[in-house]
């Protein structure tokens, strides 16, 4: 039976099992149920994830590393904390929804974890792109805007499973259910404090990037496949990440 709770203790847990790779402790059976409704916590989550990014980031800078490998780093400590799951989720995509014709076509080839011509170049621009913007940032701005990008990505996550309906039956999204609208409003309701109180209007306009990335890549989900599928959530993270931290790099960088 569903748990219809707001908040559960288990939500961090389940949250955690779902969007990275660390090893959770206790029962993973019991937080199935609990998949979709700890949406409220996944901006907590990407917190967590750009700041520990961020803070590699920080120590190459310490070092004396120039910034690009000081953004490598980055880069690479949050793909090693999620198993690179979102950035598979964006190839995914761009192979399907542009190498398919039909809507069913365009969910094989998403099923298909080769990786063709459209995935591997959106991959290397977007992954380009969030270097690029993490490459002009110094100091503890660095840590902020990556910690910041992080909670607003996860956040469009959810807001994304929440408005489309699921494209496929059995999928990791479909598997986890959609979160409740309450979750959703109470995860935005964090991203947008963590916004205010973080980087204050720099913030606000990060937030704003990311929901139009978010919006845009909804948008192109919903025409080529009908809803969402747990490659598209990732495909929108990795897309609102950047939008944001073009934002931050732009005003904050």
């Amino acid at each position: 039976m569903p748990d219809e709770a707001l908040i559960s203790p288990r939500d961090g847990r389940a949250a955690l099992a779902l969007l990275t790779r660390l090893p959770v402790p206790g029962d993973h059976a019991g937080l199935v149920e609990r998949l979709g409704a700890s949406a409220w916590c996944w901006p907590v989550v990407g917190l967590a994830i750009g700041a520990l990014g961020g803070l590699a980031g920080l120590a190459a800078l310490a070092l004396g590393l120039p910034g690009g490998l000081a953004a490598m780093l980055v880069l690479a400590v949050q793909a090693a904390l999620t198993g690179a799951l979102h950035e598979d989720g964006l190839a995914d995509c761009a192979d399907g929804f542009w190498g398919g014709a039909t809507r069913e076509r365009r969910l094989e080839i998403m099923r298909d974890s080769r990786l063709g011509s459209f995935g591997a170049l959106a991959l290397v621009l977007v992954v380009l792109g969030r270097w690029s913007a993490l490459g002009g940032l110094q100091g503890w701005t660095l840590v902020l805007a990556a910690a910041l990008a992080g909670a607003l990505s996860r956040g469009a996550m959810a807001v994304v499973m929440t408005a489309l309906p699921s494209a496929r039956r059995g999928g990791l999204s479909d598997s986890a259910g959609r979160p409740p609208a309450r979750a959703t409003l109470l995860g935005l309701a964090i991203t947008a404090l963590l916004s205010l109180a973080l980087a204050r209007w720099a913030g606000v306009m990060m937030l704003l990037a990311a929901a139009l990335a978010t919006g845009i890549a909804a948008a192109i989900a919903r025409a080529r496949i009908g809803g969402q599928t747990g490659d598209v959530l990732g495909a929108v993270q990795q897309l609102a990440e950047l939008a944001a931290l073009a934002a931050a790099a732009a005003l904050i960088g």
